[in-house]
């Protein structure tokens, strides 16, 4: 189900900034990433992620494949 974006450019204060708080923290410690909350609601990773810091989550480390060559066993 997707959250209905929040209208660029207005602030999100008092419940309804609340309620996002809720949904964001809820969603992200179900493992989706800051910037795709941030592609869902409409607004920047910026706003996702300071209103993640504003509900106390504990945030994974960075992640991803990183470069680099990989040996190869018995070459």
């Amino acid at each position: 189900m997707r959250q209905s974006k929040v209208k660029p450019g207005s602030p999100v204060i008092g419940a309804a900034r609340q309620k996002l708080a809720a949904d964001l923290k809820k969603k992200y410690e179900s493992g989706a990433s800051i910037r795709e909350l941030a592609e869902e609601i409409g607004r920047s990773y910026g706003l996702v992620h300071r209103i993640l810091s504003e509900s106390k989550v504990t945030f994974r480390s960075r992640g991803g494949a990183r470069g680099g060559k990989k040996s190869v066993a018995g070459a």
